[in-house]
C-alpha cells in the first residue's frame, strides 16, 4: 500500500488488510464485484454490417477480471437506431447469436457483462436508415456545429413513441437471451433519449415536450418497459445532464439530473451511470465547481461516475462517498489489465486516438500490451 496517498484517498480495510478504494469489493444488487473499476461502454466500429464479430470476444475477455464489471459498446435497438458504421445491433436473431460467444468469453473469465442499448436518433444519416429515410428524433431540427454533417431528422409522432419503447423492450429481452447479465439504457451523449430530455433540443408541444416531467416521460417509459420485461435488478441507465454532445444542452442540468435520479429510484433500477460535469464533450475536459453529489444523493441504487478519471481521482471519489464505482474508457482501452496496473501503481499505456474508430480487428483493439508478455 502506498502510504503517500492523500488523506482523502485513505485506504479501505478489507478483511484486516488495507486496499485502495478502487480495489475494494462491492455488492451491486445480486452481483458481487471484486473491485470498483468498470469498463465503460466504448464504440469500437469493428462490428461489420451491424453484427458483433468473433474478434470482440478477445477484446472483452482481455479486459475481464473475476468479479469485474464490463459494459458493452452501444448496440442498436432497431433498424432506425444506427448512427455510425460498423456498430453492433441486437434487434435481429442473427445479432443475438453473434453476441453469444462474446458474452460466453467474458463469463468464462468470471466477469459480469451488461449490454448498452442505444438509439442514435438525429445523430445519424440517411445511409443508415431504412429506405434512406430521415432519422427520427424529438424534433425536426438538425444537429448544428458538428464536424459531421447530419441531415434534418423527422419528428416522431406521438402515436409512434410506444413503438420505440417496444424496440428497447425487445432489445433488452434479446440481450438477456444472448447471455448478458443485464442492460444499460443509453440516455446520454446526445442520442435519442437525451434529445427528449433536454430543453434546447426538445421543442415539442405534446405530452413529451415542454415541462421537465413531459421531457422525461418517454425515456422513463423506456426504462419502465425494460424493467417490467427483464427485471429492474438487471437494468442500469446512463445520463449526461451537463454535457453538450451534438449540441444537446439543457438550461437546468442539475434539476434534470435530480429529477431523473429520483424517478429511476422509484423504478428500482440497479444503477445510475452519470458523466461528470467537467466533460462537456467526449474529449473536452474543463474545470468546474459543479458536483454530481446532489444527483448521487437523489438515487438509491449503485452510483457509477465517468469522465476522465485517473487512478488518484477514482480512489478519491470512492473514498469520499461520491460514487460506488468508476467507469474508465480510454485508460481501460489502452490497458486491458487496468485493475492490476492500478493495484501496483505502475505506468500506463497511452491510448492512440488515431486507432479508436478504425475497422481493423487487431490494431488499436486487441494489441495493447499487458504488463507481462505472456498474458
Amino acid at each position: 500500500m502506498n502510504k503517500t496517498m492523500e488523506e482523502n484517498e485513505k485506504a479501505f480495510n478489507v478483511n484486516g488488510r488495507e486496499v485502495i478504494p478502487l480495489l475494494a469489493p462491492f455488492k451491486m444488487g445480486k452481483f458481487n464485484l471484486s473491485h470498483r473499476i468498470v469498463l465503460a461502454p466504448l464504440t469500437r466500429t469493428r462490428s461489420y454490417n451491424f453484427m458483433a464479430q468473433p474478434h470482440a470476444a478477445l477484446y472483452y475477455s482481455q479486459r475481464t477480471t473475476k468479479g469485474g464489471f464490463l459494459i458493452g459498446e452501444a448496440s442498436g435497438v432497431s433498424d432506425t437506431a444506427q448512427g455510425y458504421p460498423n456498430t453492433p445491433g441486437i434487434w435481429t436473431r442473427e445479432q443475438v447469436e453473434a453476441w453469444k460467444p462474446i458474452v460466453r468469453a467474458v463469463h468464462e473469465n468470471g466477469g459480469i457483462f451488461f449490454c448498452q442499448l442505444w438509439h442514435a436518433g438525429r445523430v445519424s444519416n440517411y445511409v443508415y436508415q431504412p429506405n434512406g429515410e430521415p432519422p427520427i428524433s424529438s424534433t425536426n431540427k438538425a444537429v448544428q456545429g458538428s464536424s459531421t454533417q447530419y441531415p434534418p431528422p423527422r419528428r416522431l409522432r406521438t402515436d409512434e413513441i410506444p413503438e420505440i419503447v417496444n424496440d428497447f423492450r425487445m432489445a433488452a429481452k434479446n440481450a438477456i437471451e444472448a447471455g448478458f447479465d443485464g442492460v444499460e439504457i443509453h440516455g446520454a451523449n446526445g442520442y435519442l433519449l437525451e434529445q427528449f430530455l433536454k430543453d434546447k433540443v426538445n421543442d415539442r408541444d405534446d405530452e413529451y415536450g415542454g415541462s421537465l416531467e413531459n421531457r422525461c416521460r418517454f425515456p422513463l417509459m423506456v426504462v419502465k418497459a425494460v424493467c417490467d420485461d427483464i427485471g429492474a435488478d438487471k437494468v442500469g441507465v446512463r445520463l449526461s445532464p451537463f454535457a453538450n454532445y451534438c449540441n444537446c444542452v439543457d438550461s437546468n442540468p442539475q434539476a434534470l439530473g435530480i429529477y431523473m435520479a429520483q424517478s429511476l429510484s422509484q423504478l428500482g433500477i440497479l444503477y445510475c451511470h452519470v458523466i461528470e460535469p467537467r466533460m462537456l464533450t467526449m474529449f473536452e475536459k474543463h474545470e468546474t465547481d459543479v458536483s454530481l453529489l446532489p444527483i448521487r444523493k437523489a438515487f438509491n441504487g449503485t452510483f457509477i461516475v465517468a469522465g476522465g478519471y485517473n487512478r488518484s481521482e477514482g480512489n478519491r471519489v470512492i473514498a469520499n462517498g461520491g460514487a460506488d464505482l468508476v467507469a474508465y474508457g480510454r485508460l481501460f482501452l489502452a490497458n486491458p489489465d487496468l485493475p492490476k496496473r492500478f493495484e501496483l501503481d505502475v505506468e500506463l499505456n497511452k491510448a492512440d486516438r488515431s486507432t479508436f474508430y478504425t475497422t481493423d480487428p487487431v490494431v488499436g483493439y486487441t494489441d495493447y500490451p499487458f504488463l507481462e508478455n505472456d498474458c
